[in-house]
Formats: C-alpha cells, structure tokens, sequence
C-alpha cells in the first residue's frame, strides 16, 4: 500500500522535456528503430525478408530457456528480452496531444502500448508496483525516446485508495485524461479448485477486476466525448483455462464489463473496447509457472510461439484512436497466433 505523499516523490522526479530535447529524443528513438538491436530492434536474427524492405519479421519461437522468477517479476531479467519497440511501426499523430494512463505499464504488454502511444504523440502515465521500479525506469526512457513524458506512479492496485490516486496524479502531471488501458493483472497456477486459497482469489479478483471497475471509476469525471477505455483480456475469458480457475473468472468478468460499459456511455461518446491475446511473452507468466513449463509457453499455438507484446500494442493503438476506431465499441477482440474459434 502506498499512500498518496509516497506517489509524489516517486512521480516528481519526472521533468517535461524541452522542445530541443524532444526533437533530439525522437531522432534518438528513431535511429535506434533502424539499427541492429538483438534484444527489442531488427537484429540479424529478426530481420525482415530483402534488403530492406518490410516483411515477416522473425520472432522467438519456442522452446524457450527455461527459466522461474519470484513474482511479480521483472523483464530485465527474461531470456529472451519480451520484443516492445516495435521497430517497423510507424505513427502517425493518431494520438497527438492526448495522455493516457496505463495500469501495470512498466512491462509486457503495457510497456509495449505505453510506447507506441508516445509515438502516436500521447503523453503516458503508468502505475507499477514499487518491486518492479526498474522495468518502470526502463519504461519511462523508451517514452522518452519517442519524444513524450512519461509519468511514474508506484503503488498497489488492490488498494481502492491508490485506484485514485493513480487518476488524481495522472491530471495533476498533465491536466487531464484522455485514454484509460486497465492492464494489471495476477495470475497463479493452481492444480485445483482446492488449492486456491482465500487469499489467492480475493488478490487475484482485487488485481483483475476490482482494479478496473475502481481506476474506471475514478478516471470517468475526467474523460469526455471521444475518450477511450481499452481493457485487456484474455482468451482463458472465453475459453477457460483448468489451472487458472480464478484468472479466467476475472477475464470473462472484464469481457463482461466491457460490453456492459460500452452501452452504459455510448451516449456519452465515450469508447470502451477489450483486448484478449493468447500467450504474450511478459514476466506474468516466468513469474508463474515452472522454469520447464515457461519453456513451453506458447508452443501449441499454431505459429509455434508466444506473442511478443510489440505484436499485440497496436491493437491498443487501434482502440484508442478515433482515426481508426470511431465506430468501434463493445468489441473483444482476439489475438491468438492462427487460432480461429474462441469459446
């Protein structure tokens, strides 16, 4: 738990960058884009087909390294690194001008969105728990690369109080909200029902789902008309999964709350659409399950592999743009590397 005076220090130590220092961030951001990067760029080993020319980018297949982490776990430490700059992505100022705040955007998933959105122009605040600072550091320079701030907000999101402060810091830091992605999540395998404790199903649902209906809660005084609220799901929402009982219940729950608030504000103008991947390859799971079973992950899908989360930002792009997506609310859509039926 993290109270309100502990979130300023941590967020304060962030300063607007000077117009000089943008531009020069974003030619920084953009050479390192072009140039081999074996660990999140084009490296000889997923570099795309032809001299230079865009093609199918070669992404790590499994078996991975097996490999075990102490939750929440950080990304610094997967071998390989998850894949978040999207080297070939380019933008487009879909996002000019707005800011967004993303839960658990320090890694996976909501560092790889946290980029592209500064790269469409958005200026992002994340919150992160207080054991993952140095993936939020790591974060907070590759938004910096692109040119926008970054905003820190460390705290525990089954804390209804730190839900808003995360907001109240967010529009202090910017002046207002434009963008909601609920992103953090828990997730614990169980062999069954029984071995779920009481515990690990209220952490899991205050993390899943009781955070997403608390940050909504608050942030929704300050949206407004063409606002957007992404949520990520998953496919265990749809499908289920039989070791993640009290995950996948949290998962159909945020499927459900998206249809339900999307008709609830469409009056409103306000978007409300759900990301549901596969496997993404993000500290979530390492920090889960077995070094053997981690080596796995991913692997019987029919592309043979986990996602990497530059793979499946833009769809958060897509959702939050009303360029693309103006016409797009209530939808849950699935990212699942050449599955084709859901549930």
């Amino acid at each position: 738990m993290v109270n309100k005076k502990k979130t300023e220090t941590v967020s304060l130590r962030l300063k607007t960058p000077s117009t000089k220092k943008a531009v020069t961030n974003r030619k920084r951001s953009s050479a390192r884009r072009s140039s081999s990067n074996p660990i999140n760029g084009a490296s000889s080993k997923s570099s795309t087909k032809g001299s230079g020319e865009l093609g199918q980018i070669t992404q790590p297949k499994s078996p991975m390294p097996p490999q075990h982490q102490q939750k929440p776990g950080l990304e610094s430490k997967l071998k390989p690194r998850p894949r978040y700059q999207a080297p070939y992505y380019k933008g487009a100022e879909k996002l000019k001008q707005k800011v967004a705040l993303i839960t658990g955007g320090d890694s996976g998933i909501g560092r790889a969105v946290a980029v592209l959105f500064a790269r469409e122009g958005a200026d992002v605040a994340i919150t992160y728990l207080p054991e993952e600072q140095s993936d939020a550091d790591e974060t907070r320079e590759a938004v910096a690369a692109e040119g926008q701030n970054a905003h820190l907000i460390a705290g525990d999101l089954t804390d209804p109080d730190f839900c808003k402060e995360a907001v109240e810091a967010t529009v202090t830091r910017f002046g207002k909200l434009d963008i909601l992605v609920n992103n953090a999540a828990f997730q614990q395998h169980q062999e069954s029902l029984t071995k779920i404790s009481e515990e690990q199903w209220v952490r899991t649902f205050e993390t899943n789902i009781f955070s997403y209906f608390r940050v909504t809660k608050a942030a929704l005084p300050h949206l407004k008309k063409g606002s957007a609220i992404v949520n990520c799901g998953s496919i265990t929402g749809l499908e289920g999964s039989k070791h993640l009982l009290d995950y996948s219940a949290t998962k159909g729950a945020i499927h459900a709350f998206t249809k339900s608030l999307a008709q609830n504000l469409i009056e409103k103008g306000i978007r409300v659409n759900c990301v549901a991947p596969g496997p993404v390859w993000t500290p979530l799971n390492p920090s889960d399950k077995s070094a053997k079973d981690v080596a796995e992950f991913g692997a019987d899908t029919p592309m043979k592999r986990p996602a990497q989360p530059e793979e499946i930002a833009p769809s958060f792009v897509y959702f939050a743009s009303e360029v693309d997506s103006s016409y797009v609310t209530g939808e849950v859509l699935t990212l699942l590397g050449g599955e084709t039926t859901a549930g």
